[in-house]
């Protein structure tokens, strides 16, 4: 799709700017760390989409956008690009995780136990009107458990296959760098397990949710249990160079794994993580990669149709271009319009006229 750059016109153009900036006022550094306080699930979503887990920063990306997602993802991922990789984190494993909730939909009785922990899972959606009328609404104090679940919980899905209910995929030894990166090299198809992985961990989470959804209602062939969904913290562990490991401190992960019965008669697993926690984008995603093997091209289901259409950069970039000027192209279409409307209005003439014409005499 061809378009005009905008030309001409320069003074409207920086005051159309300053309208936008206007309506939201001096930015500080008071103002974004409000901003971080108030909106943390918020923080996490866009930290997760930008594939750069820093709060202060995402806080700052919302308030300069005014709370637009994609323009804070977006000034986010190109401030990421400017920065040098220092180093790569050691592997996580789940049962090292830091965990906070820990969820099976699947299995009552499960190892470590059931952890609810943050959640507005059971709680009625009652809007605190009196904060409006001066009654500020003070959330009650979390009573500490007579026996705290332990900080670090085991796979699940480590003991389910110890139980013979899962089929242990084939092992694949790769190095740390050896690991493809999505943020450095193009998306392929069919795309490599890391790839897609990481496609989905920093998609949009509108987008995951819509295709998920879609999967669940049955354009998917699998239908979805929560296998295990787990928000905790990561602890970020870095090798020297001179050899030593040593922690540069925790990030905020969200997973989930969902099952259904697989064709070999064992539970078939799909996968989700991102960073910060998402519990809506994680089971949705999850959702995707459990559906995608064997799914029929054009399906919302299929790799290719959802890891393109769920990038939210370059999905929000090519629906906010069609407000450039498209001058040109628009108007080789009226043209051609025209023409066919011609065309066709000297056809019907010759149409009306033919009986006429043969009426004459010769």
């Amino acid at each position: 799709m061809a378009y005009v750059a905008t030309r001409g016109g320069e003074r409207a153009i920086e005051q159309s700017e300053r309208l936008y900036r206007g309506e939201m006022g001096a930015i500080d550094a008071t103002r974004v760390q409000e901003v971080r306080k108030a909106l943390p699930w918020l923080i996490d979503r866009v930290m997760g989409e930008a594939s750069l887990y820093e709060p202060d920063l995402a806080s700052l990306a919302l308030a300069q956008s005014g709370g637009d997602l994609y323009e804070a993802v977006l000034l986010l991922r190109a401030w990421r690009t400017t920065q040098p990789r220092l180093a790569v984190a050691e592997p996580v494993t789940q049962d090292s995780l830091f965990t906070h909730r820990r969820i099976s939909a699947a299995f009552k009785d499960i190892p470590g136990g059931q952890v609810l922990g943050p959640t507005l899972d059971y709680s009625h959606r009652l809007l605190a009107t009196g904060v409006l009328q001066g009654r500020p609404f003070v959330p009650l104090a979390v009573e500490p458990a007579a026996r705290p679940a332990p900080a670090r919980q085991p796979s699940l899905a480590a003991w389910q296959k110890s139980a013979g209910l899962v089929a242990d995929p084939p092992h694949v030894a790769v190095a740390p760098d050896d690991i493809p990166d999505l943020t450095r090299e193009p998306l392929l198809f069919p795309a490599k397990r890391a790839h897609t992985l990481q496609s989905l961990a920093r998609a949009d989470t509108g987008g995951v949710l819509a295709l998920g959804y879609a999967a669940m209602r049955g354009y998917g062939s699998a239908h979805p249990t929560v296998n295990e969904l787990r928000l905790a913290e990561a602890e970020v562990r870095v090798r020297h160079p001179r050899g030593t490991v040593f922690s540069a401190g925790r990030v905020k992960v969200s997973q989930a794994e969902v099952t259904t019965k697989g064709k070999a008669g064992k539970l078939e697993l799909g996968f989700c993580a991102t960073l910060g926690w998402n519990e809506v984008k994680v089971i949705a995603g999850a959702t995707l990669d459990l559906n995608a093997p064997g799914a029929p091209k054009n399906s919302p289901v299929n790799e290719e149709f959802f890891l393109y259409h769920t990038e939210p950069v370059e999905a929000s970039g090519f629906c906010i271009h069609f407000k450039l000027p498209h001058y040109v192209t628009f108007q080789s279409s009226l043209d051609a319009l025209r023409g066919a409307g011609k065309g066709s209005a000297a056809e019907t003439a010759r149409e009306v006229a033919a009986p006429l014409l043969e009426e004459e005499p010769a």
